[in-house]
């Protein structure tokens, strides 16, 4: 059995939805949430026998890498995140860019020679890489109007993504993947009113004018950082948000923390200041449960009674 293993943000689903519009096969899927990232240990060693992973850090998979190369199951792994070690393997496939302009469905494009395009266009938008998006839709001949409807759905994927469980979210992602395989291009599922294009247009247009109402706990010249209450509304926005305000304010951090339903951690997502798109993965590692890549990272479970050192750290790190 084949095994897609993938991140259940925009750039992990329209990775998988590229490769499997090149290539159609039958597979298991395995995704969650956009912070549910351990997801190779849910392969069945005894039923694969190929795995594609995409969009998920090899440094949090590696045990399970590890597991299925020794079990001699082929392995292709595209990724932009933190890798640690590359396990050594004739068995594994890997192509890994930590490059902080790129993302998964960049190199799956490279890798089919831009076949599916558009599709990682949007993908590149839906990850905050926008000024890359919007070079590259121009030299795809995109006018500006096409270029932004890319860019919105882009940004709808990946705000489905972000919740506590999949429950808090408004579609399952690997349905939400299943419905977009659907479309021959981004722009018929723009233009199909029953779309999740225009389900979710409305619901985040929703949750972001709550999140506009929030004042920040904490604004510098270095960083921003945003409380939102615990609420399924918080929990799908806050990624999305935290990269609406980096947008708005590039020259500084910005952190915008939910809290989690222990009522004693936040979840906290990390935007470094998009003029200067480095060392946000490394600060949210250097606390338990932290990680992600250099333009953006983000701690699923900060204790509260952390998180002056955790604004201490931010503010040290871009000072």
């Amino acid at each position: 059995m084949i095994f897609d293993v993938f991140n259940g943000d925009a750039d992990g689903i329209l990775s998988l939805l590229q490769l499997r519009k090149a290539n159609p096969q039958d597979s298991k899927l395995i995704t969650g949430v956009k912070r549910d990232i351990s997801l190779l240990k849910k392969v069945s060693l005894d039923q694969a026998s190929h795995v594609n992973v995409l969009d998920i850090s090899m440094e949090k998979n590696v045990l399970a890498l590890t597991e299925l190369l020794e079990k001699e199951i082929p392995v292709f792994y595209a990724d932009h995140h933190r890798s640690g070690d590359i396990p050594a393997s004739s068995l594994l496939q890997a192509h890994i860019d930590p490059h902080p302009n790129t993302c998964t469905a960049l190199i799956i494009d490279n890798i089919l020679s831009g076949e599916y395009h558009l599709w990682a266009i949007a993908a590149a938008f839906g990850d905050n890489l926008n000024s890359r998006a919007f070079q590259l839709a121009k030299e795809r001949g995109l006018s500006e109007v096409q270029a932004k409807l890319l860019q919105e759905l882009g940004v709808l994927i990946n705000y489905n993504g972000y919740g506590a469980s999949v429950a808090d979210l408004h579609y399952d992602p690997a349905e939400l993947f299943r419905l977009l395989m659907t479309y021959d291009s981004p722009f018929d599922v723009i233009d199909d009113d029953s779309s999740p294009f225009n389900v979710l247009k409305s619901a985040y247009s929703d949750d972001i004018t709550r999140a506009r109402s929030e004042k920040p706990q904490h604004n510098s010249d270095i960083l921003m950082v945003t409380e939102l209450p615990n609420s399924a509304w918080a929990r799908r926005v806050s990624g999305v948000f935290g990269n609406m305000l980096a947008n708005e304010s590039p020259n500084k951090a910005h952190a915008v923390l939910t809290k989690n339903l222990d009522g004693d951690t936040y979840t906290v997502s990390l935007r470094a200041p998009l003029n200067n798109k480095q060392g946000a993965g490394d600060i949210c590692a250097s606390f338990a449960t932290g990680g992600g890549r250099a333009a953006a990272a983000g701690i699923n479970a900060l204790p509260i009674n952390l998180l002056s050192e955790f604004i201490d750290t931010v503010e040290g790190g871009y000072r």
